[in-house]
């Protein structure tokens, strides 16, 4: 099954949009020193820009091989992170299996394209310099990685709105006045506290500690996380 050639070119330019802006967050994330998930942006920088040459071959840039052991590597680093289920700090994504599948994902599509099955090859699935072989493929697979990105789809969507109520909810102003700030007694020594000085106190985190860092853009990283998912879904659909 092969899609058109304007879908293709239509999910290409969306991947190269999303590789250059996670690659901006990266920057941006460290020069205004704002939270983010460091490890997902830059795969998903590799990543958009490796789907975009997929897509359409002659937007390729480096050999399949090379992609294929970079998504190897980066589903390593997902992997051994979702095995030790620690507290992933401001600096790694809080959710790495859905990153490890997309890797693994990778590396199967980067290897089925390089050995496709006869008369089954797809425009804009096989990338430059990638020959025809034996076939390689494992359709099963490819229609199981396709269900767990859909699922991941609706899984974000859930999450871009549960979002959009939070900021609501934030942003109501009633919330200030409930709660007044905490006020600290003082008292001198040998006198009553009648006579006791009260000043009030608010708890801050200081701006230096990278946990009170507010997240940069949550909203518009998960809505990339959505396009780029639906977009391997077309291309793992594609396999069947």
């Amino acid at each position: 099954m092969a899609g058109p050639s304007w879908l293709a070119g239509t999910f290409a330019a969306v991947m190269l949009v999303i590789a250059g802006y996670s690659a901006g967050r990266l920057l941006y994330a460290r020069l205004r020193r704002r939270a983010a998930e460091t490890d997902a942006d830059a795969l998903h920088a590799v990543m958009g820009t490796a789907m975009a040459g997929m897509l359409v071959p002659r937007l390729n840039v480096l050999p399949a091989s090379v992609w294929a052991a970079m998504f190897a590597v980066a589903a390593a680093w997902f992997g051994w992170h979702a095995i030790r289920r620690r507290n992933p700090g401001v600096s790694r994504c809080r959710h790495p299996v859905p990153h490890l599948i997309e890797s693994a994902a990778m590396t199967y599509m980067l290897v089925s394209a390089a050995h496709p099955r006869p008369g089954r090859t797809g425009p804009g699935m096989a990338m430059p310099g990638m020959g025809a072989g034996p076939a390689a493929g494992f359709p099963a697979l490819a229609a199981v990685l396709a269900l767990f990105m859909i699922g991941y789809i609706i899984w974000t969507t859930d999450r871009l709105t549960t979002l959009a109520r939070a900021n609501t909810t934030t942003a109501s102003p009633s919330l200030a006045h409930d709660h007044p700030p905490n006020v600290t007694v003082a008292l001198a020594p040998g006198r009553p506290s009648s006579t006791a000085s009260t000043t009030p106190s608010v708890t801050a985190t200081r701006p230096s500690d990278p946990a009170a860092r507010p997240m940069l853009a949550p909203k518009l990283a998960v809505c990339c996380k959505i396009a780029m998912s639906i977009a391997m879904s077309y291309m793992l659909i594609l396999m069947l």
